[in-house]
Formats: C-alpha cells, sequence, structure tokens
C-alpha cells in the first residue's frame, strides 16, 4: 500500500506531466509563426498615442492601394493608448470616444482587406503611457484578444519594478497559447535582460535588442526621467554586432520599427536604414504616414529585391564581416549559396569601398555575379572582390553569385 506522500508525489508527476503535454499542445498553435521576419506597419514612431479607429483603417486601405501589401507588408499594428480602463470583471476597455465600434470591427476591416491586425500592451501593471498594463490579466487579456482576432501582440516592459522578465514573457505567451489563437509574440524589453538568451525559449518571436529609435542618423537621447535612452539609427546598428546567432525562422532579433519617411533623416540615410534592416534579418514595420509618401520614400519600402534579402527562407542574419574607420561591409547568407552585401559609409564624404571574397566566405579566385539592388542591374562579373564609390551616409547594396 502506498503511503500519503507517495500518492502526493504520484499525483504531482501526473500533473506536471499533463501541464507539459498541455503546453506543448498548446505550443502547436504558434509554432509557425513569423517564419521570415514580420512585415507590417505600427502606429507609434508618427502617430504616438493620437490612434483612432478611422486613421488605422485607412493606414489599411493605404497599404493595400501603395503596393505595400503586394511587397510582403501585412500587419497593421496598433500601439500604446487604444485602451483606457478595465470593466468591472477586470476586461479591459478600449478608448470608446477613438474605437466607437469597438476592436473586434477594426480587426475585421482589417482581415477583410486580407491583412493582419496587431495590437499592444505591457507586461507591467500600467503601458509606457500610463494606460492599464496585461499584469494579472494576462489569460484574460489573451481570450480577449483571440476574440477580436488579433493576430499579433507587442508586449512592452515599462511599469514592471521587481518582475523576471523571461517568466514575464513565457507567461503571456502560455496564455496566448492557451486561446487557442495563432498570435505572433513581440517582445519589447528593450534588451535590458538579454532576451536574445531566452527569447526563442519562451516562444517570443521577435524581441527588441535595444531601447527605442530615434528618427535621426547616430548618437542617443536620454528619456526625460535620465534614464537611457532612445537612439539614432547607427546608435542601434552597433548593438546588433555579435547577436546574428540568436536568430532564425520563427524568432528574430528586432531593432525596433523603421522611421523611413517620417522626417528626421534625408533620402540617402533612409536607404541605408532599409538596407541595414534587410542584411540584419530585421522585422520591417513601418512607421510612417502611409496614405502621404513621397515617391522616393515609397520605392525605398517597397523595394521588392531588397526585401527579398530580409524574407530570405534560409533565415540567416546578416553580420558586419569588415570595418575600418567609417567604412563597413555587412554580409548575409543567402539561401542560394549566394551573399548579400552592404557596403556603408558612415563619413561625410563619398569614399571607396571593397568587398573581398575571402571576407564573405568564398576564395579569393572565385568569380563572381553582382548585381545592385537599388539600381536593380547587373554590373557584370568580378574576381576576388567589388569595389564602388559609396556617397556620404549611404549604401550599395549588391547581391553576389559565385
Amino acid at each position: 500500500m502506498k503511503t500519503s506522500e507517495q500518492v502526493l508525489v504520484t499525483i504531482a508527476g501526473v500533473l506536471l506531466l499533463s501541464t507539459g503535454l498541455v503546453a506543448q499542445e498548446n505550443n502547436s498553435v504558434s509554432r509557425n509563426l513569423a517564419l521570415t521576419p514580420p512585415m507590417g506597419w505600427n502606429s507609434w514612431n508618427k502617430f504616438a498615442c493620437n490612434v483612432s479607429e478611422d486613421m488605422i483603417r485607412s493606414m489599411a486601405d493605404a497599404m493595400v492601394k501603395s503596393g505595400m501589401k503586394d511587397a510582403g507588408y501585412e500587419y497593421v499594428n496598433i500601439d500604446d493608448c487604444w485602451q483606457v480602463s478595465r470593466d468591472a470583471t477586470g476586461n479591459i476597455v478600449a478608448d470608446p470616444q477613438r474605437f466607437p465600434h469597438g476592436m473586434k470591427a477594426v480587426g475585421d476591416y482589417i482581415h477583410s482587406l486580407g491583412l493582419k491586425f496587431g495590437v499592444y500592451s505591457d507586461a507591467g501593471s500600467k503601458t509606457c503611457a500610463g494606460r492599464p498594463g496585461g499584469l494579472g490579466h494576462e489569460y484574460q487579456d489573451a481570450i480577449q484578444y483571440a476574440a477580436w482576432g488579433v493576430d499579433y501582440l507587442k508586449y512592452d516592459w515599462c511599469n514592471t519594478t521587481t518582475q523576471d522578465a523571461k517568466a514575464s514573457y513565457a507567461n503571456i505567451r502560455a496564455a496566448l497559447d492557451a486561446s487557442g489563437r495563432a498570435i505572433v509574440l513581440s517582445i519589447c524589453e528593450w534588451g535590458t535582460a538579454k532576451p536574445w538568451l531566452w527569447g526563442k525559449e519562451v516562444g517570443g518571436n521577435l524581441w527588441r535588442t535595444t531601447g527605442d529609435i530615434n528618427d535621426k542618423w547616430a548618437g542617443q537621447t536620454k528619456w526625460p526621467d535620465g534614464s537611457c535612452c532612445s537612439n539614432g539609427m547607427l546608435a542601434i546598428l552597433d548593438l546588433q554586432v555579435a547577436l546574428a546567432s540568436y536568430a532564425g525562422s520563427g524568432h528574430w532579433n528586432d531593432p525596433d520599427m523603421l522611421e523611413v519617411g517620417n522626417g528626421g533623416m534625408t533620402d540617402t540615410e533612409y536607404r541605408s536604414h532599409f538596407s541595414l534592416w534587410a542584411i540584419l534579418a530585421a522585422p520591417l514595420i513601418a512607421g510612417n504616414d502611409l496614405r502621404d509618401m513621397r515617391p522616393e520614400i515609397h520605392d525605398i519600402l517597397t523595394n521588392k529585391e531588397v526585401i527579398a534579402v530580409d524574407q530570405d527562407a534560409l533565415g540567416r542574419e546578416g553580420e558586419r564581416v569588415w570595418k575600418s574607420g567609417d567604412l563597413e561591409v555587412w554580409a548575409k547568407q543567402i539561401r542560394d549559396g549566394s551573399r548579400a552585401v552592404v557596403l556603408l559609409n558612415r563619413g561625410s564624404r563619398e569614399q571607396e569601398i571593397s568587398a573581398n571574397w575571402e571576407d564573405l566566405g568564398y576564395p579569393s579566385h572565385v568569380s563572381a555575379s553582382v548585381r545592385d539592388l537599388w539600381q536593380h542591374k547587373d554590373l557584370g562579373k568580378f574576381d576576388g572582390k567589388f569595389s564602388a564609390p559609396v556617397a556620404s551616409h549611404g549604401v550599395v547594396m549588391i547581391t553576389m553569385k559565385p
């Protein structure tokens, strides 16, 4: 006869086994999400808290009409400030003035265009804008998001006090999976707890590696409370060095959303920004007003040859393979064995940059065909290296195939 202690141990073992099986089963809900880096649009960089049902609908319309949907963009993501309170039973409540028909109606409209619907919340008690956070309501919120047809959740890290980041994000992933709906989880923890070390393990599909991006070429700006930092584009780029091995199909390093078209950089700098995010296999989440794009901005965001580098099925993140002062070479392995290469000139004057085959992983004697992805032009065959003049703050982006 078993003792009471033995019975308790047996029961505990059964419970642990069943929990593990449920977790394994639920994990299948989200198993095939974000196999390539997510592409879409988010409201924060341009509009911050000024979000509304009408604006989101018009942005979804513009994603289709502009050709961005055809170029691969699919998520329409509402960032902070859509939520105002919780009701008597604890359910999250959308702003009734700004979203008079409710969030499900917004999601239904986005889905009717063949696009996907994203929302924002926070692992803490309040969001970064002081709206109700998700702490203590993870499963309740996940059920609500699933009922609304949400496809993507950006989960921030404000007002979290003593919480453990890994446990908090594992909890929301389990809640999303338990809802029965496949929902991409975007971990927005700013890189503080090194989420690249555990993001894949807890079921994150992408994780921020830095503080917020700033619409400028370089430098850092401290936040009003003195904490650090919003980052210029190059500051964020530098923080991606040595992180490539943690990224792959279904789990991506996220250097934050795109600023292309928001006015703080030149078109040359925006072309560099977009090229570098593509070589990094970064999520391509636009943040400009899609309803009013200059042709030059439209052409950057919809360059299908550059997008193809980002979306390559091999799922490799590019790396910096050479640097000398302001001059750099970044390279990314492509599924067919070729390489995508960015020659980057961070300096104040035009300079020639060379990509040597050996730095790209090829023998120096190999002959390779080179194509310029911004000129959309085959440049011919080259032996040993490729060299080109690169404008100040500019890039030359090529593919080279032996």
